[in-house]
C-alpha cells in the first residue's frame, strides 16, 4: 500500500462538510492550480519552509545538519537544496519553528487514534472524517482502509477531490464515502489547462459517472476574478451541474483571497499572482444568481 505523507490535521473543521471535524491533508496532487491556497500540498515529498520573520539567528540548524546545507545570513537561514536530505534535523532543534519539514507519515491506526479521539464531537455535531489534500484519490488502498475502518465505527465519511483520477478508483471510492466535496474549476479545457496544469474531460467525465450512482455530492467552485468569474463560463457551469443524475446539488462558490502568498514565500516560491484577483460582491452576486436560476442551492463560502 502507498502511504502518503501528511501535512495537516486540522480538528474542530467547519467547513469541509458536515458538522465538526478531523480533516487530514495529504500531499501530492496531479493539478497545479495557480490559485492553490495549499503550495504545499501539490508535491508528494516532504518540502521545508522557512518563516524568516521567526528566525533569531541562533545558528542551531546550521550546527545539527548532517550535510552542511544550512547557512546563517543577514535574511536568515538559506539552505542549499542540493546538499539538503530533508532529514528533519534542523526543523527538529529550531527553538522557534522559523523551520520546518512539511509532510510525515502516519498508518491508518495512528489516524484512528486521532479521530476516536474527537468522538464526542462527531457525535454531537454530526460531524466525522474529511480527507483532503492535495489529492487523496492518488492513494486509494490508503483512502479506502481508513474510510473502511471508519465506517466500522459509523464516523461520516467525506472526500474532497479534484475528481482528476481513474475512474475505477473514483468509483470504488464512492462506495465507502458519505460526502463527496467536488472541486470544479472551469469548463474550457484549453483554459482549465493553462491554469491547473491539466485537461477536464476526464474531470467533467468523472463527475457524470460519479453522480449517476446516488452518492451525494457538494460542488465547490474556487471563483476568481479574470480566470472563471465571467458570465459564459459561469452560465456553462451551472447548466452542467443542473443536467447531473439524482437530487439537485448544492454549490459552493468560494471567493479567491491571496491567503497562500506567505505559505509560497516559506517554500521559498515566487507567487504569481497578476492574473488572479478577488471577485467583488457583484461578482458573488452574479455567480449565485447564475446558479439559482438553474435550480441549485448557493452557497458563498463553505
Amino acid at each position: 500500500m502507498q502511504t502518503p505523507l501528511i501535512f495537516d490535521i486540522k480538528r474542530y473543521a467547519i467547513n469541509d462538510g458536515p458538522g465538526i471535524r478531523v480533516t487530514i491533508f495529504l500531499k501530492g496532487c496531479p493539478l497545479s492550480c495557480l490559485w492553490c491556497h495549499n503550495p504545499e500540498s501539490i508535491s508528494a515529498k516532504p518540502q521545508k519552509m522557512f518563516t524568516a520573520a521567526k528566525c533569531i539567528g541562533c545558528g542551531e540548524c546550521v550546527k545539527a545538519c548532517p550535510n552542511r546545507a544550512c547557512t546563517l545570513t543577514a535574511q536568515g537561514i538559506v539552505t542549499d537544496p542540493q546538499r539538503c536530505e530533508l532529514d528533519g534535523a534542523c526543523a527538529r532543534v529550531c527553538p522557534t519553528l522559523a523551520t520546518e519539514i512539511s509532510g510525515r507519515y502516519y498508518s491508518v491506526p495512528e489516524l484512528l487514534k486521532v479521530i476516536e479521539k474527537e468522538r464526542v464531537l462527531f457525535d454531537q455535531s454530526g460531524g466525522g472524517v474529511t480527507l483532503s489534500g492535495g489529492e487523496p484519490l492518488l492513494y486509494p488502498d490508503f483512502l479506502n482502509q481508513l474510510f473502511d475502518r471508519c465506517g466500522e465505527r459509523r464516523i461520516h465519511r467525506t472526500l474532497d477531490t479534484s475528481g482528476y483520477a481513474r475512474t475505477d478508483i473514483l468509483l470504488e471510492a464512492a462506495g465507502r464515502t458519505d460526502l463527496f466535496l467536488y472541486d470544479l474549476k472551469l469548463m474550457d479545457g484549453e483554459k482549465h489547462k493553462i491554469y491547473t496544469g491539466v485537461d477536464n474531460a476526464l474531470i467533467l467525465s468523472n463527475l457524470t459517472q460519479l453522480a449517476a450512482t446516488g452518492v451525494h455530492i457538494q460542488i465547490r467552485i474556487p471563483l476568481i476574478k479574470g480566470v472563471n468569474s465571467d458570465t459564459e463560463n459561469l452560465e456553462r457551469t451551472a447548466a452542467f451541474v443542473a443536467r447531473l443524475s439524482g437530487e439537485k446539488k448544492t454549490v459552493n462558490l468560494l471567493p479567491y483571497h491571496a491567503i497562500a502568498t506567505h505559505k509560497h514565500t516559506k517554500l521559498g516560491h515566487r507567487y504569481l499572482t497578476d492574473n488572479l484577483q478577488e471577485p467583488s460582491n457583484t461578482d458573488l452576486q452574479q455567480a449565485h444568481d447564475i446558479f439559482s436560476a438553474q435550480g441549485l442551492t448557493t452557497l458563498i463560502g463553505g
